[in-house]
């Protein structure tokens, strides 16, 4: 779909709700788009994701009780944040708010004032933090590619080990999310299983002590998931995850290009000028080859692999800050407050 396409899709009736909802209309600081048009790799089959930042209101901003719920418009594909939200999720460099301030300059269909401020000062969130959260939504795109090919692909064993697998990943962003937490206070391995259709099974030592109840209840809850998502490959749709497996190695590669920009303090690049070809080649299939009469991942896992050394190398050698500059954050947002409520 061409720009200019978009621009007059954005007229039509179904995106009235933009201009006549009270919350938004006037509000709306940034609007522009998201997803594969936003990346470049946008193909003729590609929906068109809308994305946009809107202002609090003055009740809200001078009572403190805004609102911290975006508007999902799931018709249009259409998410809008409020202030207060997005500058948190920008502050933990969530990778789906942060591409908002890093789109090309054409693909913005409002950008007021306030907005301007926000994509000139978007240096101000970046921080280390990048190397977490794209780190983990780039495993989390890999668990999903890995997830699909344990189904058919993988003896009761070997999934038991991928599972594992999984669950260690996440426990490194345990680290990060919880209470503090080492291997030797949760040791996982596999070994013989006594449960009928099991030959081994994965177990856990636990130890312990003065561990707050919540954090160990959240993460027994997100392992607990890993293994529910394998319990229920057998019902997923085996054509759907073909067709999704090569969208979802193309995202994997995609956002470990761009968290690797951002930690060499090259800033925020949404559209893939540059890796828009290989991005496009991931996405057709042309690096899956045939073995044995099934598809063969090898050369996306070699690719994953490349461009996760050059993740961590950018993570561990990077010149951006531990945390978000928050003093100049709170100037930014003090000021376009201050304009709020100056209206």
């Amino acid at each position: 779909m061409r720009l200019q396409q978009i621009k007059q899709k954005l007229m039509n009736e179904e995106y009235n709700f933009l201009k006549d909802q009270k919350s938004l209309g006037d509000n709306i600081i940034l609007l522009t788009i998201g997803g594969s048009h936003a990346y470049g790799t946008d193909v003729e089959t590609s929906d068109l994701d809308i994305r946009g930042i809107a202002l609090n209101s003055k009740k809200e901003i001078l009572t403190m009780n805004c609102d911290n719920t975006p508007i999902v418009e799931k018709q249009t594909d259409t998410t809008i944040y409020f202030l207060k939200q997005i500058i948190r999720l920008l502050i933990n460099a969530n990778p789906n708010c942060i591409e908002i301030l890093g789109t090309k300059p054409e693909h913005l269909f409002i950008c007021t004032e306030e907005g301007k401020l926000l994509r000139d000062n978007a240096k101000i969130f970046l921080s280390k933090k990048a190397k977490h959260s794209f780190g983990g939504y780039a495993t989390s795109q890999l668990r999903r590619l890995q997830n699909a090919l344990a189904r058919d692909s993988y003896s009761q064993k070997e999934k038991e080990q991928h599972i594992l697998g999984s669950i260690q990943n996440q426990i490194e962003h345990f680290k990060m999310k919880y209470h503090q937490i080492t291997s030797k206070n949760i040791n996982l391995y596999i070994d013989k299983s006594c449960k009928k259709d099991f030959d081994e099974e994965i177990y856990i030592d636990m130890n312990l002590e003065h561990y707050p109840l919540r954090d160990l209840r959240s993460m027994y809850s997100d392992m607990l998931n890993v293994v529910k998502n394998y319990e229920n490959l057998n019902h997923r749709n085996n054509k759907k995850d073909e067709l999704h497996l090569n969208k979802h190695a193309m995202h994997l590669i995609r956002l470990l290009i761009v968290g690797t920009e951002i930690l060499e303090g090259k800033g925020i690049n949404t559209y893939r000028e540059k890796d828009r070809d290989l991005l496009l080649k991931i996405r057709n299939g042309e690096f899956v080859k045939q073995k044995d009469g099934k598809n063969d991942y090898s050369l996306i896992f070699e690719m994953v692999n490349e461009y996760d050394k050059k993740f961590k190398y950018a993570a561990e050698n990077t010149d951006l800050p531990d945390n978000p500059n928050y003093e100049a954050i709170n100037d930014l947002v003090s000021d376009i407050n201050r304009r709020v409520l100056s209206r």
